[in-house]
């Protein structure tokens, strides 16, 4: 880890803040977040949560692939990882948190079939989908093939299960979830089933991966998600596993899902073009924003779904970063995307990163990266959401998913980036 700290160093000799700032923030989530078990697994908390969530542990540890390769330790940690993360799926495929025991812990009181072992169990399409993308990544970066085991298997068949009954929602799916005495992005409509939906080929979300409701049940960018891990399942069941059923289900699935966006989640602006939307019901209601969580609009090319330079996502990434998205805010410190998790006026620090990681400009790297070195509000680190204008107002304080975003962006700044193929 020294080693990356001082490559980033000796790339960023004129920005000596920036790198310190890498520095601490890589090794804040080693030293603060990171467990390991007795039995081999790691359980990583999200920050002020003492709780794991797939999305955020998946990309918590993702910047320390890059270091994977040369160091067995950092290697087994991550493969702790994703088998903690797989017999969390094979828990409960519905939950998006965990206990590291079953304690109890959490939101016990939610109108759903909670665990002990489940700390919130807010469906979401984005965190089945880390997992996966993890185990894979961790194949292309080090060449291990160890967590591709029996658990992998029966997880994977698990989401797939899930996901294939989420293609229809409305007739097929048992989950419901309520929240009492919430706000209405805490809960679901109609008695815990959410708004109603028609089929489309994709598959239905309760949550965004902000952890908000869904106005409208298909969330196209996590549709995209799931296409692609899909496509992954399928690569590592034809070449490791010789698992032809197995390879067979994700590749019809993730054709089913690709045609359901390309059917339902494009649409014609009046003044952007083609465009891909956040949501949509299937019965000709859409949803036109994006949202600072990943998977996002902005981060399409960043999930491997097309590359940053396709005309559909130009068209759409113009949008986003317009006043168009009623989640893009322009203001004294920085320009771009926040949340209705957050309040209004709020940008996120991960959706700077990620547009960071999704420009083809330098110059436009350049200023979102001065943006991020200078709304830490003095503390060195990333935060959840700040104030356009005072990033001395900001939410969640220890937040290890977005100091690892702006470590990532750091790292493929100075040439350094997870191997993805």
């Amino acid at each position: 880890m020294n080693e990356l700290v001082a490559r980033v160093r000796d790339k960023l000799t004129e920005r000596p803040k920036l790198s310190e700032m890498f520095e601490k923030c890589l090794a804040n989530t080693w030293n603060t977040t990171i467990k390991r078990k007795p039995d081999g697994t790691t359980f990583v908390i999200t920050g002020d949560i003492p709780a794991m969530w797939l999305r955020d542990s998946a990309a918590q540890v993702r910047p320390y692939l890059m270091l994977a390769s040369a160091d067995e330790q950092i290697a087994d940690m991550i493969q702790g990882l994703v088998e903690r993360q797989f017999a969390c799926i094979l828990l409960d495929p519905y939950a998006n948190a965990f206990n590291e025991s079953a304690s109890g812990q959490g939101h016990q009181e939610d109108k759903t079939e909670m665990n002990p072992g489940v700390w919130e169990r807010k469906y979401e399409i984005d965190s089945l989908c880390y997992p996966i993308q993890l185990s894979y990544l961790l194949w292309k970066n080090t060449g291990r093939t160890t967590q591709f085991n029996e658990n992998f298997v029966a997880g994977v068949k698990r989401i797939i299960e899930v996901w294939t009954i989420e293609q229809n929602h409305e007739n097929g799916s048992n989950y419901r979830f309520q929240r009492m005495n919430c706000p209405p992005t805490d809960t679901l409509p109609r008695e815990g089933k959410g708004a109603e939906t028609s089929y489309t080929g994709m598959t239905w979300s309760g949550f965004r991966p902000s952890d908000d409701a869904c106005e409208y049940g298909y969330l196209v960018p996590a549709n995209m998600f799931a296409a692609v891990v899909l496509r992954y399942v399928y690569e590592i069941a034809t070449v490791i596993l010789g698992n032809r059923e197995l390879a067979a289900a994700a590749k019809r699935l993730s054709e089913q899902i690709d045609a359901g966006i390309h059917q339902y989640g494009i649409m014609d602006h009046p003044e952007f073009g083609s465009v891909y939307i956040y949501e949509t019901d299937g019965l000709g209601h859409v949803n036109v924003m994006d949202d600072a969580n990943v998977p996002s609009l902005l981060s399409i090319p960043y999930l491997d779904y097309v590359s940053a330079d396709d005309p559909i996502y130009l068209n759409t990434r113009r949008l986003i970063l317009s006043k168009t998205n009623p989640y893009f805010y322009e203001g004294k410190a920085a320009s771009g995307v926040g949340s209705p998790h957050t309040p209004r006026e709020y940008i996120w620090h991960i959706a700077l990163a990620i547009q960071g990681m999704t420009s083809t400009s330098r110059e436009e790297q350049e200023t979102l990266l001065a943006w991020l070195e200078h709304t830490d509000a003095g503390t060195g680190f990333m935060h959840e959401g700040f104030h356009v204008d005072d990033p001395g107002l900001y939410t969640r304080p220890w937040f290890s998913w977005a100091n690892m975003m702006f470590c990532e962006f750091v790292l493929m700044y100075c040439g350094i980036s997870v191997n993805r193929s």
